[in-house]
């Protein structure tokens, strides 16, 4: 049913924290498979890979965006979601997601949906932190809050272009404000995420 993407990086724990919120799907028949993406090409996300029974693929030294293009391309499930390392998906997300994606299915309607940014309870505070709340609510949803999108919808807008510049934010403005539905269900991402 579902095929969840994450690009990682060198740091195993993040990536062990996101598989960690994912089981419970594995377990309710929701996600049916998970890779992993390692752009160090390291040793400790292929054992963690290994250890949790995700799919693994490595690519060499490349931005995120291209992690998530060959992800999605290995994907065999309809629909594809996407997660950065270190997000948490809160209580709740597999009734959420089950449900939007049934309401996808019987409208034949092309959207995607993002979930609810919960800023990590963990996270520094202070003035930057502010100021980063501040620009995410003038700016709207980031790529840190998860994508789930059919890979139809994904193909027909071109996907994650995996050498162009802000690819992630290019593709949730494919979208649009119409285009794509936020979810109720919160995400909770972590304090220091990159950008590239």
């Amino acid at each position: 049913m579902l095929s969840v993407i994450i690009p990682t990086g060198e740091a195993e724990q993040p990536v062990v924290a996101t598989l960690a919120a994912l089981v419970p799907g594995a377990t309710a028949g929701l996600v049916s498979e998970v890779l992993l993406v390692d752009r160090t090409r390291s040793e400790a996300i292929e054992r963690v890979a290994d250890v949790a029974g995700c799919g693994y693929l490595s690519i060499d030294d490349g931005p995120r965006a291209a992690a998530l293009a060959a992800g999605a391309r290995q994907a065999r499930s309809p629909w594809l979601m996407f997660l950065h390392p270190g997000a948490i998906l809160d209580q709740g997300w597999i009734d959420e997601t089950s449900h939007f994606m049934k309401s996808v299915a019987i409208s034949g309607n092309t959207k995607a949906a993002i979930f609810r940014y919960a800023r990590s309870p963990y996270a520094p505070t202070g003035f930057r932190e502010g100021v980063k709340s501040v620009a995410r609510m003038l700016t709207g949803p980031s790529a840190d809050q998860g994508l789930l999108i059919t890979r139809a919808h994904y193909d027909t807008l071109g996907g994650y272009s995996p050498t162009a510049r802000w690819s992630e934010k290019k593709l949730l403005s494919h979208l649009g404000r119409s285009g794509r539905a936020l979810l109720r269900t919160r995400i909770f991402v972590p304090a220091t995420a990159d950008h590239n």
